[in-house]
């Protein structure tokens, strides 16, 4: 399946089915089943030229506009998020006051994916630890490349979407560990100078909303999965943030939990 051309500021979006996924939590040992309203989600990584028609930063050489947005921070994607669903007419998703930011689960607006709408977008019907053999899939390590290289020129998945393994790390909503490591948010994917072993479905890594990293960038989600002030949905939840922060007693070294 191939990308068909799209005016800058389009974004390309496949409509993915409900369904149950199972999530790991390496670090507690856990495990979750989700059920998962349908969703739609970005064929692609957001690339240069996307990312551009709704940005007035500098703009990058023609040759780079097909490839992911990089760096991107958390805080910069949803701010984003927010301009491309103002242009099209839709809901914002995100009501934002400084590093705080508030999800209208009931917004049709372009947003973050959840990490378990990423996972089962990701694995696409597999249960294995890629929808593929990653040289014909992702970019990685094993490709030698210095940088991200341009969307959808590997193998899709059975979704139909491009790079979800490899190429750039995306961003998703969820905290990452919100007792150890506060107010960080997860990434899923794996980038181009990952080693096999960091390019699955289920490897998650975490970083600060305002963190600029070179191999990091992002693909929205849309799609309303709740009612208007609720504060779960799609495998996230506000208590479930609060809950894993509660951390009694003494506090192993490093651990930060989110406040507040």
């Amino acid at each position: 399946m191939a990308i068909e051309h799209v005016e800058p500021g389009t974004v390309p979006l496949a409509a993915i089915p409900g369904g149950v996924v199972e999530l790991r939590d390496a670090r507690s040992g856990s495990s979750r089943q989700v059920q998962l309203h349908p969703f739609q989600i970005g064929q692609t990584q957001i690339t240069w030229a996307i990312w551009s028609a709704l940005s007035s930063d500098a703009q990058p050489p023609d040759s780079l506009m097909n490839t992911p947005a990089h760096p991107v921070t958390w805080l910069d994607a949803v701010r984003w998020c927010n301009r491309a669903s103002s242009a099209a007419g839709f809901d914002p998703a995100y009501r934002l006051r400084d590093r705080e930011v508030i999800w209208d689960v009931s917004s049709n607006g372009f947003r973050l994916p959840t990490e378990a709408e990423w996972e089962w977008a990701c694995r696409a019907g597999t249960r294995t630890p890629a929808y593929g053999a990653l040289a014909d899939i992702a970019w990685t390590v094993a490709d030698d490349v210095t940088g991200p290289q341009e969307v959808a020129r590997k193998a899709a998945n059975g979704f139909g979407l491009f790079d979800m393994i490899g190429n750039v790390w995306e961003w998703c909503w969820d905290y990452a560990d919100t007792a150890r490591y506060g107010d960080y948010r997860s990434l899923r994917g794996g980038g181009w100078a990952d080693p096999e072993w960091s390019c699955r479905a289920s490897v998650r890594r975490g970083s600060a909303p305002d963190a600029v990293l070179e191999d990091v960038g992002f693909r929205v989600a849309r799609g309303p999965v709740g009612e208007a002030h609720d504060d779960a949905a799609q495998g996230w939840s506000a208590e479930g943030d609060r809950r894993r922060a509660d951390v009694r007693g003494p506090l192993p070294m490093g651990w930060t939990p989110l406040s507040g």
